[in-house]
């Protein structure tokens, strides 16, 4: 893994507590991006939702991780997870899935591009 960081190669933890994701993970892998599980994004709307959601972000950045929300569909869990200070978020409230044609100038521009929602 060191081998591979040294040339640039990004590590991340998909389905971030859910099933086999665990802690030990953010030690061993020395991942550089945790994605936080759709299933507790659609939990969101209710305060244990919230406090997991955002102990997961805080302890991610407290290791020196990105985070990234999947399966985003409201503006409200949109908001709460910028207000948490989540890195990013993929899902169906933000772009439905595409073929790669109709998104080329995204990809021509080669980075992602901030939400202004």
């Amino acid at each position: 893994i060191d081998a591979l960081k040294r040339i640039g190669v990004r590590i991340a933890i998909d389905d971030f507590g859910s099933g086999y994701s665990s802690l030990a993970y953010l030690r061993q892998l020395k991942a550089d991006i945790v994605k936080i599980d759709r299933s507790f994004v659609s939990d969101l709307d209710t305060p244990d939702g919230h406090n997991l959601v955002a102990a997961i972000v805080n302890m991610a950045h407290a290791v020196g991780c990105r985070t990234v929300a999947e399966g985003v569909e409201t503006a409200d869990q949109y908001r709460a997870l910028k207000a948490m200070g989540c890195d990013m978020a993929q899902g169906f409230w933000l772009a439905r899935p595409d073929v790669a044609q109709n998104r080329r100038p995204q990809l021509d521009r080669g980075a992602p591009q901030p939400v202004s929602r």
